[in-house]
């Protein structure tokens, strides 16, 4: 995503052009589409550890070293905490990082906002590429309706 951009005059593009470059805009939409709906889920998934974060948080402050520990999706054991005043932070690629309650708060809050700004500007991409989209069709709508008035003419 380099700062150029190269305009294409449409109108000067035959038919068969115009389709190429939709066909090269949906997939281009497509991707952008996919990429969203991952930043979504990982801006989700940072939610969730905030929210486990301020629990602990909470939990902490209440002096309770009691929780529930997953071993699979739906299975749990009671657990007692060692240590109040940390986790451990995945800070990407499997890495853990013990951090105390408040950095950790810290760090998953600046995931949020980052992952965020990322969705707006991703966003404001993908509603500039629909517009390219929808400009290529009613061209290309507007040369196959001028083709078609064009053969009876002929004939």
């Amino acid at each position: 995503m380099s700062g150029e951009r190269e305009t294409i005059n449409l109108d000067t593009l035959e038919p068969q052009q115009l389709a190429q470059v939709k066909k090269q805009l949906d997939e281009e939409l497509e991707h952008l589409t996919n990429s969203y709906a991952q930043l979504h889920g990982a801006q989700n998934k940072f939610k969730d550890c905030l929210r486990c974060v301020e629990a602990r948080t909470k939990a902490a402050n209440a002096s309770s070293n009691s929780v529930l520990v997953p071993l699979t999706n739906s299975l749990y054991v009671k657990g007692e905490i060692s240590n109040n005043e940390t986790v451990l932070v995945d800070v990407g690629t499997g890495f853990l990082i013990e951090k105390k309650l408040k950095a950790a708060h810290e760090f998953y809050q600046d995931k949020v906002t980052g992952l965020g700004n990322n969705l707006k500007e991703l966003e404001a991409i993908l509603q500039r590429k629909q517009a390219n989209v929808r400009a290529v069709e009613e061209v290309l709508r507007q040369k196959i309706m001028a083709a078609q008035a064009a053969q009876p003419q002929e004939a």
